[in-house]
């Protein structure tokens, strides 16, 4: 009995150790297959060192991150909230100004209308080779998106709308070379860390009480889809969580 649960426990630290260097190793290939590209390499070159000093701030690391960001239109920026894999909440970390807008505020509803999509989406696409030095991909159009604009092919919705570097847009959201530097060498860190879904949340506006005074009165046709989004902005706002959500038949978003 004694032989078998040596035997046991010998298989079990075995699987573990096997584990462990696969896990290793899947972050290594990763990191390497981002470095391959120049940008990549200046980025971290650049911003790795900042980054870490910074988090240590929070006592965090950048082998032990996961990452949330939030955009807001009107007030041209986007917020980095940051938290270690084990954590619930995100806390507040950097704050980046987008140096460019595009559109008007309201929903991104067709191809060729230059908006910025507004709503709950995650990051969806590396691109090393940005012609904006680098860029992540943003998941539009969504299942909200696609819902709400029945008549529409998913192709008419438009699309490849990114956060990139450069200070320039047609839908995007750019925050320069710089800045860009910084939020890609922390997506890549969280992407390498295990997270595969990394939130960006679009808002037209803080929903402050002079923000809805103002914009609401002004955009009577987008208040009831601004009242759906701002049941998702109130409850990050209070909890700092990743949101949960379901999307109805109408496009509409039903938090859990």
């Amino acid at each position: 009995m004694k032989i078998k649960k040596k035997y046991f426990v010998a298989l079990f630290s075995l699987a573990l150790v096997c584990f462990s260097f696969v896990a290793y190793k899947k972050y290594q290939d990763f990191v390497s297959e981002q470095k391959k590209y120049k940008k990549v390499r200046t980025a971290y070159q650049e911003k790795e060192s900042y980054l870490t000093k910074k988090l240590k701030e929070k006592n965090l690391s950048l082998q032990n991150l996961n990452i949330l960001m939030v955009a807001y239109k009107e007030e041209g920026e986007l917020e980095m909230y940051v938290k270690s894999k084990t954590d619930k909440s995100y806390q507040k970390f950097l704050t980046y100004a987008i140096c460019a807008k595009s559109g008007e505020l309201g929903s991104k509803n067709q191809e060729g209308d230059y908006q910025v999509p507004e709503g709950f989406y995650h990051i969806n696409h590396f691109n090393p080779m940005s012609s904006y030095f680098l860029s992540l991909g943003i998941s539009y159009p969504n299942q909200a998106d696609k819902r709400r604009n029945p008549t529409r092919k998913t192709k008419d919705l438009g699309g490849a709308i990114y956060l990139h570097g450069a200070c320039a847009t047609i839908g995007c959201i750019p925050i320069t070379d710089e800045y860009i530097k910084e939020v890609y060498v922390l997506a890549v860190q969280a992407r390498t860390n295990g997270q595969t879904t990394i939130p960006i949340y679009i808002f037209p506006f803080r929903f402050t009480k002079q923000n809805k005074d103002k914009f609401y009165k002004e955009n009577n046709s987008l208040v009831g889809f601004w009242d759906n989004m701002k049941i998702g902005y109130e409850k990050f706002e209070k909890n700092k969580q990743k949101l949960s959500f379901q999307i109805d038949a109408k496009g509409n978003y039903m938090f859990d």
